[in-house]
């Protein structure tokens, strides 16, 4: 099942481009020197001589390391502003953090955009909300399973309930399968087992499917993991209802799903992730800065 891009009211698509959080061309541009080209200019000085140029960021890193070593996976997030760090300071972070196996976007009701990146360490994410002419942007770091906007995009802006309808014509097997959508939907709780539907092993046509589509209507999360293989993990418009592609090396679809309960595992950082990653923090800041 591909659901596609969240489709705003006005009923145009919004066009969305990834880049990596920190990144601004605009402001690159303006001060004369590239991202590659400021972190390159950082990278040629001694731990002493960053240390005194990047205090902010030195202060920063062992917070997000304690940070870490303390974070469980269904623990609140912890969030951390970005706004004391220079521009310098700001570019070298996202190149000390790197780019992680998870990334995304969140539409937001009032259209913007909400940009997530895990970075190399799972479990410590970089979100950007983008600004418009009537809110600034807003950057920042954040350690937890997922960040909470994508949680609460899940559950605020989707529909509580499966509207079945009438099943159209040349159907096989897609009332039913609402049906038990509908059902696992009631008795799901938070922090309960997701229940999968595995659509490569259901006999489903191209009617069934469509109408399933409209059904369940195109929701706000769209999230990519390159772990072992690829996968895409998409909000549906219906609340706790999510389609989950897993593809091989060529991009081909090699297992098609919905899941309905939280946010799918597939995009989370789990338990042991979290002491891993303030391990290598602590040694990316010796490597750094000592």
């Amino acid at each position: 099942m591909k659901v596609g891009y969240w489709s705003a009211d006005g009923g145009d698509d919004v066009a969305m481009m990834l880049l990596p959080v920190g990144h601004d061309p605009a402001d690159a541009s303006r001060r004369g020197l590239t991202r590659t080209g400021a972190v390159a200019a950082l990278s040629t000085q001694s731990g002493a001589e960053l240390t005194q140029q990047c205090p902010q960021l030195l202060a920063l890193l062992p917070r997000l390391a304690a940070a870490l070593a303390a974070q469980r996976a269904d623990a609140p997030t912890q969030v951390f502003a970005l706004d004391e760090l220079s521009p310098a300071e700001r570019e070298l972070l996202v190149d000390v953090l790197g780019e992680g196996e998870v990334g995304g976007i969140v539409a937001l009701p009032d259209r913007r955009i909400v940009q997530i990146q895990e970075s190399v360490l799972a479990g410590l994410w970089l979100v950007r909300i983008e600004g418009d002419a009537a809110q600034p942007r807003v950057e920042y770091v954040e350690i937890g399973a997922i960040p909470e906007l994508v949680r609460r995009a899940a559950q605020d802006f989707t529909a509580s309930d499966v509207v079945l309808g009438d099943a159209p014509a040349d159907a096989m097997n897609v009332m039913p399968v609402l049906a038990e959508i509908r059902e696992r939907k009631a008795a799901h709780r938070p922090g309960l087992p997701s229940h999968v539907i595995n659509f490569t092993l259901l006999p489903m046509n191209a009617v069934d499917m469509a109408h399933l589509q409209a059904t369940l209507g195109n929701g706000p999360i769209q999230l990519h993991s390159r772990g072992y293989g690829s996968c895409r993990v998409l909000a549906t418009a219906t609340r706790d209802v999510w389609s989950v592609q897993f593809l091989n090396a060529m991009d081909t679809m090699i297992l098609d799903t919905l899941e309905i309960g939280d946010v799918p595992a597939a995009a989370c950082a789990a338990d042991e992730d979290f002491q891993d990653s303030a391990e290598r923090l602590r040694e990316i800041v010796e490597a750094y800065f000592e």
